[in-house]
């Protein structure tokens, strides 16, 4: 893996959104990595997209809205101050959750400590029985580990309050310390983002970020299609390798459609197209790994996509490979994330195994910006 051989220096965590840099700039004052096939590597504006893009191409983007996911509490039973935690919330139960068997309504919780800077480092939960104080009266009361193996997330139920209303009042976005400082909620929402009804991501599905209404109309004009998927993410503040949790998400039939009939369209393109040696056009290409993560568990082992809603715990590697996608827009992430596999399998599609590592390689020397503000990288088949 990358973690091998590459290490990211602390100054290139973007610290402020794009259009906080200087006068003038907006959202999609970012730069574009491109990596096509097994060695080619770009240097782009994001504004360029367009013309990295074809007609016929779809880009599938998600839908998910940012919560204010980020609550003040104290730990104790109100005898005393108690110790000061910040409360992050990730995923919601249904009445049924893949790990493990929680009652609906409660929430999949983590608890962190104040670092004195206005963000957060990591605090062991548990046990259970232990009560949060938050604002309003509301109390967070522990139950037990979403993980039997880790003590990091914990299922927890609210009293005293609805979970939602209590973030929507008192809640914030998440941050972390490589950020300068607060950002509004809305620095955290998408240009796709959409209420869904006990839906929302504890953290932004940031690589759509840095679309702006002219640039879709611009990809719409280029005849470049977009479906829609839903994704709500949890807390990405994981250790290092370890792998996403269970999440909740939907493909909606007109994208199950959409998908299939390009991939269909291209298939019969290439079996005209493959005497003169020209590439089809019509490639799936997701935003963001919440994009992969949904498409490809609504792909069965043909390709084929269906119209799906529920929990998906699939984890994409280079071994299980992709079914439905063809490329992948996403932010640089850390040599450590588990989300590095899935960036492996999309560019194993066409590339040898050296692509992902030489393109990280040309991030770090061309001083490209990692995290949720940073830049994007695009990777495309050759």
């Amino acid at each position: 893996m990358i973690a091998d051989l590459l290490q990211v220096p602390d100054e290139l965590s973007a610290r402020v959104p794009a259009e906080q840099r200087g006068p003038g700039l907006g959202r999609d004052a970012v730069r574009l990595l491109v990596s096509r096939g097994p060695a080619e590597v770009g240097h782009h504006a994001f504004g360029d997209l367009p013309d990295l893009l074809a007609a016929g191409d779809v880009l599938v983007v998600n839908t998910s809205r940012t919560l204010p996911a980020a609550v003040d509490g104290r730990v104790g039973d109100g005898r005393g101050r108690g110790e000061p935690v910040v409360v992050h919330f990730s995923t919601r139960a249904d009445r049924w959750h893949p790990a493990g068997r929680a009652v609906a309504g409660r929430w999949a919780v983590e608890l962190r400590s104040p670092d004195g800077h206005g963000s957060t480092r990591p605090r062991a939960g548990g046990p259970a029985g232990t009560v949060v104080r938050l604002p309003g009266g509301a109390r967070l009361i522990l139950e037990g580990p979403v993980d039997p193996g880790s003590v990091r997330l914990w299922w927890a139920r609210v009293t005293g309050a609805r979970a939602t209303e209590l973030m929507r009042r008192h809640g914030r976005p998440i941050r972390y310390g490589y950020t300068e400082r607060d950002q509004p909620l809305a620095a955290y929402q998408t240009v796709f983002a959409v209420d869904a009804p006990g839906g929302g991501s504890a953290e932004m599905p940031s690589a759509a970020r840095p679309f702006t209404p002219e640039l879709v109309a611009r990809l719409v004009s280029k005849g470049v299609q977009f479906a829609p998927v839903a994704l709500h993410t949890g807390v990405a503040s994981a250790e290092a390798f370890e792998p996403p949790y269970p999440e909740r998400f939907v493909v909606p039939p007109v994208t199950a459609w959409l998908v299939n009939a390009v991939r269909a369209r291209r298939r019969a393109a290439a079996r005209r197209q493959r005497a003169v040696g020209s590439a089809p056009s019509g490639r799936i290409v997701a935003v963001g790994t919440t994009a992969v993560r949904a498409l490809e568990s609504a792909a069965g082992a043909d390709g084929r996509v269906r119209a799906t809603a529920g929990w998906t715990d699939l984890v994409v590697t280079p071994e299980r490979g992709v079914r439905a996608v063809d490329g992948l827009l996403t932010g640089l992430h850390e040599p450590t994330a588990s989300h590095l596999l899935m960036l492996e399998a999309v560019a194993s599609v066409t590339a040898d195994g050296e692509a992902l590592r030489r393109a990280y390689a040309a991030a770090v020397r061309g001083r490209y910006l990692w995290h949720e503000f940073g830049d994007l990288h695009l990777v495309l088949p050759d």
